[in-house]
């Protein structure tokens, strides 16, 4: 699936404050080798190379278009192609870290293991992962989806994969010596017009879309968008509100 770094990066700030939180609360100083799955642009691995900045710093991603847009940051880091669902990495990570990648992996119970078992001992695996797929965002998508003429065509729209926040602890309590897991709800403040399809367009509306002819595309959007605006009506300052629910695990090993 292709993916576009402006469309991503028009958020820059809210989607790089979850990764920010996320590496505070990392209780390693000094580690030898750092990981960032589902790089993306590579906004969340300039966080890694700015607190490590004696660490070997790698990032790994299967879009195409965000790996360019990566190696053109002048960031000191690594850059691998690959999908974090076949990633079988030598040797062992202080750090695997990923910001919003996971939920587009099926079974974390098999997962979050695998991932484990590459983290050396005192190590850690940190990710987020949004957990708002109960919004009207998403359940809107989801409908006009299968309401329209194109619901054959997205009968198989990829799916995220989040689970509750009691099922991470149950999967990484037994391989953890520490495990912090925690919840945020942000409440972003966005400008301009149909600011929630804009954000949705950079991420979660794109398995959607991109199975559809243009005249599709088109009608699936005019018929999305119009829902938006009764769900996020533009307040009278002009800006629209977004609430956005993410899940946060910190496991050391």
């Amino acid at each position: 699936m292709a993916w576009d770094p402006d469309v991503y990066m028009k958020f820059a700030s809210e989607r790089t404050r979850p990764a920010m939180e996320l590496l505070a609360c990392v209780p390693l100083s000094a580690p030898a080798r750092a990981i960032d799955l589902g790089c993306g642009p590579g906004n969340s691995t300039a966080l890694l190379a700015a607190r490590w900045p004696d660490a070997r710093i790698e990032g790994l991603e299967s879009s195409l278009e965000m790996l360019a847009r990566a190696r053109t940051s002048g960031l000191r880091a690594h850059w691998i192609e690959g999908d974090v669902e076949s990633w079988s990495p030598a040797s062992h990570y202080d750090i695997i870290f990923s910001n919003a990648t996971l939920h587009w992996i099926a079974d974390h119970r098999a997962l979050l293991p695998r991932l484990m078992s590459y983290v050396a001992d005192g190590g850690a695996l940190a990710f987020q992962v949004p957990r708002n797929f109960d919004a009207p965002s998403h359940v809107l998508m989801r409908e006009v989806a299968n309401a329209g003429p194109w619901s054959a065509k997205l009968a198989h729209a990829r799916q995220v994969n989040v689970l509750s926040p009691d099922a991470y602890y149950d999967i990484l309590s037994p391989l953890a010596r520490a495990l912090d897991i925690w919840e945020t709800t942000y409440l972003h403040v966005l400008e301009g017009d149909d600011p929630v399809l804009a954000w949705v367009s950079g991420t979660g509306l794109r398995p959607f879309v991109q199975p559809l002819d243009p005249d599709e595309r088109e009608a699936f959007i005019a018929q999305y968008r119009a829902h938006l605006r009764e769900a996020y009506p533009r307040r009278p300052d002009g800006k629209t509100l977004l609430p956005f629910q993410r899940l946060f695990v910190m496991a050391q090993r």
